[in-house]
């Protein structure tokens, strides 16, 4: 009796998930696709990431040569205070954090979306692989996840864009819980 409870409320997540998805691609079927002009310049300074978080610091090496607009789309709503103040909405043990939703819901984005760059990507989603969230393809926008463990059914599905570089915020990642804040985040050249 307790099993089949459970099997209900699995269902009805996923059924209430799945309506989510639905939701949100049609939403973002009408935004804007934004392709950014690549200045190199640019994208050369654009080498690390650190994610303030109530838990500690995940810090990132980004992977712009990879994912040039990923990149410099996630540097952009950072450096512009986006992500600041937002919460982990999504929080899978074993699985990702996902976080970069303005409303909290894992429904919302800044307004337009971004093509994927997963194509042949030699990257994959590992321990620590920093990705954005998605939809559906060429859906993306200012959702990311980073990853518990690895996850190959997501490779060549999700941009992964990034990966954390040490243990220490490997400890943070696994220490974030699902509502914790992202104080910030901070894009650097170096380390």
């Amino acid at each position: 009796m307790k099993f089949r409870l459970n099997l209900k409320k699995f269902a009805a997540r996923r059924d209430t998930e799945k309506a989510q998805n639905i939701n949100l691609r049609n939403k973002m079927k009408n935004d804007e696709l934004k392709i950014y002009d690549i200045d190199e310049a640019e994208l050369a300074k654009l080498k690390f990431a650190v994610i303030r978080t109530e838990k500690g610091d995940m810090k990132l090496e980004l992977y712009g040569d990879e994912a040039p607009q990923t990149v410099i789309n996630f540097a952009r709503l950072a450096k512009s205070g986006f992500y600041d103040g937002l919460n982990f909405h999504r929080v899978i043990p074993n699985f990702v954090i996902q976080g970069g939703c303005p409303d909290g819901t894992g429904t919302g984005g800044p307004g337009w979306r971004i093509k994927c760059e997963c194509v042949g990507q030699k990257h994959k989603h590992k321990r620590g692989a920093l990705s954005m969230a998605h939809a559906g393809r060429d859906t993306g926008g200012s959702q990311f996840f980073v990853c518990h463990s690895a996850q190959p059914h997501l490779d060549g599905v999700h941009t992964v864009f990034g990966q954390i570089t040490d243990e220490q915020s490997l400890k943070t990642l696994d220490s974030v819980r699902q509502g914790d804040k992202i104080n910030s985040v901070e894009i650097l050249e170096s380390l």
